[in-house]
């Protein structure tokens, strides 16, 4: 079985025994997310491979991280997370990419990414739900990040920290790769 039959297995029997966790019906679970009853049946059913945006408002809909919902089990107090086993959610032809690293629960979903963007290449993002904050450190090249229509220049070497729930985009303006290290952490669902 491939990686990638792996991950929509895992993502349709973990959104599913969240849901359910939840008590929420599947029309709750589409409002809440923002993604249509039937996507969700395809995504419950391992028919679908959706995108990197929809399975993130899946897991704030749930209050669960992106690692949870691709993890074929939790494990123990202690999980080291190979570097082969990162998993690369999102990529672009020019070699733009983000790899989440790790997640947990703590006490609502927090989640390490690993990202890469090529020079001219952005990534948007939706708003989150209020409380969630993003951190992120750039490691390599210039990161333009642009909050609530609001641009930073955040070069190598600096940090910055926001909350995430406005619209935000995370481009690379310069003429060399930009790497980053990205933590977000999201309010549990009360």
């Amino acid at each position: 079985m491939s990686d990638l039959e792996l991950l929509t297995q895992s993502l349709a029997r973990n959104v599913k025994r969240w849901r359910t966790e939840r008590a929420f019906t599947l029309d709750t679970l589409a409002a809440r997310a923002g993604v249509s009853r039937g996507m969700l049946i395809q995504i419950e059913q391992a028919r679908t491979n959706p995108s990197l945006g929809t399975v993130v408002k899946i897991g704030d809909a749930l209050g669960v991280s992106i690692t949870t919902l691709l993890d074929y089990e939790q494990g123990p107090r202690v999980r080291v997370v190979p570097a082969d086993q990162a998993v690369r959610l999102w990529h672009t032809d020019a070699g733009s990419y983000n790899r989440l690293l790790a997640g947990v629960e703590a006490p609502g979903p927090l989640e390490m990414w690993e990202w890469r963007l090529m020079p001219g290449e952005s990534s948007p993002s939706d708003p989150h739900p209020v409380g969630t904050v993003e951190l992120v450190h750039v490691t390599a090249g210039e990161l333009t990040l642009t909050v609530d229509a609001v641009e930073y220049r955040v070069p190598t070497g600096a940090s910055a920290s926001f909350e995430a729930n406005t619209p935000h985009t995370y481009a690379n303006d310069g003429a060399e790769p930009m790497d980053m290290v990205m933590a977000v952490s999201v309010p549990p669902v009360h």
